[in-house]
């Protein structure tokens, strides 16, 4: 794990990978800075993110939370189309690359999720957690981990303490938007 960050406002990546090294979402980001939680990349509408078989733009402002745990990222969205306020990718290592343009994690199937409205808060992607730990052999004690994290996580998003409250994220996406950044134009 590196200690190199880019410079507030550089562009860089945010690549996640499968269990099995093989290539999954790679996000277009902008470096916000950090606090107490941890580092903060942010993601302007129009930037995109693709994985193989899927490809989309931001639709609306998000910023990342990058904690230093290494066990997930915590999104938060501004002006969702879905009303997506939060999506929290349960991960492993995630951290730094030598290269600090570039922070990557193994992306581990579970996610919490808060929409906005009556269906609120829950754990998702339960069925591809079942198939990936089958399918790429996770180890039992990471599994006893991210699943016990995943119902913690998911209560302290409800509770909406810190960092899961809108009054932590709320300044760097404004800090985002404050940078007017353009949309991409090509692929």
């Amino acid at each position: 794990m590196s200690d190199a960050r880019p410079a507030v406002g550089a562009e860089m990546i945010f690549q996640w990978r499968k269990w099995d090294q093989s290539p999954h979402w790679r996000h277009e980001c902008v470096y916000l800075g950090a606090d107490e939680w941890g580092d903060w990349l942010g993601q302007p509408v129009g930037w995109r993110s693709a994985r193989p078989g899927a490809d989309f733009v931001a639709a609306g402002p998000n910023v990342t939370l990058v904690p230093a745990s290494g066990d997930f990222a915590l999104t938060v969205n501004r002006d969702h189309p879905n009303g997506m306020r939060i999506y929290i990718d349960l991960g492993w290592d995630i951290r730094w690359s030598e290269d600090p343009l570039l922070a990557t994690g193994i992306d581990m199937d579970l996610d919490v999720v808060r929409v906005e409205g009556a269906r609120g808060t829950w754990v998702d992607d339960r069925d591809e957690w079942a198939e990936h730990s089958t399918r790429y052999g996770y180890p039992a004690d990471v599994m006893a981990r991210l699943e016990a994290l995943a119902l913690d996580l998911e209560e302290r998003v409800r509770a909406q303490v810190a960092p899961f409250d809108d009054a932590t994220a709320d300044p760097w996406l404004d800090r985002l938007e404050r940078r007017a950044l353009a949309p991409r134009l090509d692929p």
